[in-house]
């Protein structure tokens, strides 16, 4: 790990405390959360100056008084569900990836129910899931009937999956499976083709080798994934991640990141508060001895912009960042992704 992915601005709100001020913004302004992120961030997150400056921007009075409105710990970001299905924005596309552990059975079932209650509540297009098991396979496909799944069960114990809204999405082709050569746990892109309310959409997600010894292997998968991005066609937008466990110094290994391909972290403004998506300071899930606690970006996506242009990502924030009543756990040992686009 770099120096650098260990360093953290000590004048930072805490994560919680970052995602209540969007949405304590986005409820006093009338707007949304990817303007309250833009007006926070410039302002060092302060709450009162970033509203008190959007009401002079627009020409209209602050409403100080609401100010004193609080948001409770661990309110929740959502407006609507799968029971109730409204697309109260015609012109945005939702992408959610999350490794959502599997492969830990304490608490699976809580935490798979986490997973998918998530899904509802957010209600994504698309969502690309890594280290599925059977077990939570079952909870998934019961839980989520408002999706389409494409799952690489037939691969090996864990895997990752596919699922693409029913309501939102057509045209959808056979997924295919791609194992990767020479692997330790049988690494696979899982590939669907689709349209997402009338755009036209490649998703490829993956789980790349894990560890640090197996970098060389990680390496090759990586060089081989970027190749099917390059390859793909250029009339379809194509979204490529998942669990990627990712180093920065192996994508310099990798030959870079291809011209036409872009990292959705960097474009959507390299907010330091959605970098770091295995972060053991703060999700203890998992022990790990020592006073040192490691954070990284393990979690990744990028995406190739179709010709002539037909989406434009405009946010992207991590999820699952809430300790579970039930078991007082996370319901996973990594964040998940959760990215926004707006159709041009």
């Amino acid at each position: 790990m770099s120096n650098s992915e260990e360093e953290e601005d000590p004048n930072l709100p805490s994560q919680a405390e970052c995602l209540e001020r969007c949405i304590q913004f986005a409820e006093l302004t009338g707007s949304d959360r990817a303007l309250a992120m833009f007006y926070l961030q410039d302002r060092d997150w302060d709450l009162q100056r970033s509203v008190n400056d959007y009401f002079e921007d627009n020409g209209a009075s602050s409403p100080s008084s609401k100010l004193q409105t609080t948001v409770p710990q661990g309110a929740s970001l959502v407006t609507t569900s799968n029971t109730e299905i409204k697309d109260d924005e015609p012109h945005r596309i939702r992408l959610l990836s999350w490794n959502i552990d599997g492969l830990d059975h304490q608490n699976l079932e809580s935490r798979t129910k986490a997973v998918c209650q998530l899904i509802e509540k957010e209600n994504p297009h698309v969502v690309f899931l890594q280290e599925v098991v059977p077990a939570t396979e079952q909870m998934i496909r019961t839980s989520c009937k408002n999706y389409k799944i494409s799952s690489a069960h037939q691969l090996c114990d864990y895997y990752s999956m596919i699922l693409l809204h029913d309501k939102f999405t057509s045209n959808i082709n056979q997924a295919q499976i791609f194992p990767y050569p020479n692997t330790n746990i049988n690494n696979h892109d899982n590939n669907n083709q689709a349209q997402v309310k009338g755009v036209k959409f490649k998703f490829m997600t993956s789980h790349l080798e894990s560890c640090k010894e197996h970098s060389e292997k990680r390496i090759a998968q990586l060089k081989l994934a970027f190749e099917r991005m390059k390859s793909s066609d250029t009339n379809s937008t194509v979204i490529f991640g998942g669990d990627l466990n990712l180093r920065d110094p192996e994508i310099g290994k990798a030959n870079g990141i291809p011209e036409n391909v872009k990292d959705l972290w960097e474009v959507t403004g390299k907010r330091p508060e959605a970098k770091f998506t295995w972060d053991m300071i703060r999700n203890d899930n998992l022990e790990f001895g020592g006073k040192f606690k490691p954070k990284c970006r393990f979690d990744r996506l990028y995406y190739k912009e179709s010709i002539p242009k037909t989406v434009k990502p405009v946010y992207f924030e991590l999820v699952g960042l809430e300790r579970l009543k039930s078991c007082q756990r996370f319901a996973s040992d990594h964040w998940g992704l959760l990215t926004h686009f707006d159709k041009v």
